[in-house]
């Protein structure tokens, strides 16, 4: 799952309102693998386009985004994976933001909430997809 977690490239094929990611850069820093990417999300007519830090972290099985630019006042997302068995795991998730304008919070803010309530569905989706369901 982490590997799932971590193919942020893709995140367009199934995550819900992203319409495109882009990495900027990669770069090494001890076990640690840290990227810059902008993600685009949209709905109808609107699209926002934010950027991120993404620190992938394997040994210790957590990813971590961290909000640099874009509409939101913040924008923070932590994974963690703990082993459950040979081939299964528990997936903490954790996401909080708040959008920098009023209006915008307004008009994209329930739209986002319904969104980041199936996120965690279109991951597990995902999962079934790659891995196979289980059980």
């Amino acid at each position: 799952m982490f590997d799932l977690v971590a193919d942020i490239e893709r995140y367009p094929e199934f995550v819900p309102l992203c319409q495109a990611l882009t990495t900027r850069s990669i770069r090494q820093k001890a076990e640690r693998e840290i990227r810059l990417a902008d993600m685009t999300v949209g709905y109808k007519s609107i699209r926002e386009t934010f950027t991120c830090q993404v620190l992938l972290h394997p040994e210790v099985a957590q990813i971590q985004a961290s909000y640099i630019d874009g509409p939101f006042k913040f924008l923070e997302n932590q994974w963690s994976f703990e082993s459950t068995g040979e081939h299964s795991c528990k997936v903490h998730f954790v996401l909080d933001y708040e959008f920098k304008s009023r209006a915008l919070a307004l008009l994209m803010g329930s739209m986002f909430d319904r969104a980041f309530a199936r996120f965690t569905q279109a991951f597990e989706d995902r999962a079934d997809e790659i891995y196979g369901k289980s059980g």
